[in-house]
Formats: C-alpha cells, sequence, structure tokens
C-alpha cells in the first residue's frame, strides 16, 4: 500500500474518519527531517496493510495544519474513527513508529 497524499479538508476528513488506523505525516518540501522520514513511512506503507498512510503538506493545507496545532515538523498523528489517538514530532525511527504510534 502507498502513501496517500492529501490534498483537500475534504479528502483530510475521510481519511481519518475510517474505522482503519490512519497516521498522518505532517510535513513540508523544504524539511530535512521531513525528508529522512518519508522513505521510512512509505517502507511501513508496504509492510503494513492494516495502517491507512496519509501525508499533508503544511505549506498547501496551512489551515488543516493550524488546526491542528502544528508547530513543528514532521508531526505525525495515528487517528481512528476521526479521533487523535497519538502525535509524535521530529524524526522517529521505523522501531519507534510501529511501537509508539502503530502498537
Amino acid at each position: 500500500m502507498a502513501v496517500n497524499e492529501i490534498k483537500t479538508i475534504d479528502d483530510f476528513k475521510k481519511a481519518i474518519a475510517e474505522n482503519k488506523l490512519t497516521l498522518v505525516d505532517f510535513y513540508a518540501d523544504w524539511c530535512g527531517p521531513c525528508k529522512m522520514i518519508a522513505p521510512v513511512i512509505s517502507e511501513l506503507a508496504k509492510d503494513r496493510g492494516d495502517v491507512n498512510f496519509v501525508k499533508i503538506n503544511v505549506d498547501e493545507l496551512q489551515d488543516l495544519a493550524q488546526d491542528y496545532g502544528i508547530l513543528s515538523i514532521p508531526t505525525l498523528i495515528t487517528f481512528q474513527n476521526g479521533s487523535e489517538l497519538k502525535r509524535k514530532t521530529g524524526f522517529v525511527t521505523r522501531n519507534e513508529i510501529e511501537q509508539e504510534l502503530l502498537s
């Protein structure tokens, strides 16, 4: 499964409303740590079909980033049924994502 890039607020709402666990990566193209974590998340998306992986460019969807209080990137937020479950900011390893966010 691939990481889906969200382009609209409506698409974001649909993605997080699913019963399936959804990991949202708030990122920016110019962000070094975001570039480092992107392949980690892509790898996880291929291995974890039980999780929906999406990414949101904070420069393109500034209102959404503001609504969720994104002050630093990358910020990873796990949602299920539209509710935020966990949040992690900064670069994290694959193991940390699996243990803290996806378990």
